[in-house]
């Protein structure tokens, strides 16, 4: 499993289009793109690492209120187990009337043998 797959399933049940990197095609008036941000190796002695942490930021595009939305973003995030590191707004694109809110989450995965 991998962040992005859960947030990617997260982000499409509350019905808004999420992609990874960059929106492809013409973007809708509400969209997600993921972004991932960390990936790395926690809680080993014996040089096998036990746990894989992933971090991605949601960075949330709307032309209309967002705030509901990202409480329901970050309130999924937070019942599927990741924590939030970092939430913040980002601006206002002047030029595509988007406004632009990231929400940065982790997640720490247990590694099959």
């Amino acid at each position: 499993m991998s962040i992005l797959t859960e947030l990617t399933t997260i982000i499409s049940a509350l019905g808004v289009p999420v992609e990874t990197g960059v929106f492809s095609g013409e973007a809708p008036d509400t969209y997600a793109v993921l972004t991932p941000l960390v990936d790395t190796f926690d809680l080993y002695a014996d040089n096998r690492p036990g746990v894989d942490i992933q971090e991605a930021r949601i960075s949330l595009f709307s032309k209309g209120n967002y705030l509901r939305l990202k409480d329901q973003i970050i309130a999924a995030a937070l019942d599927a187990d990741m924590a939030i590191t970092n939430r913040a707004f980002i601006n206002h694109e002047d030029d595509t009337s988007y406004f632009h809110y990231a929400v940065d989450v982790e997640k720490a995965y247990e590694r099959e043998e």
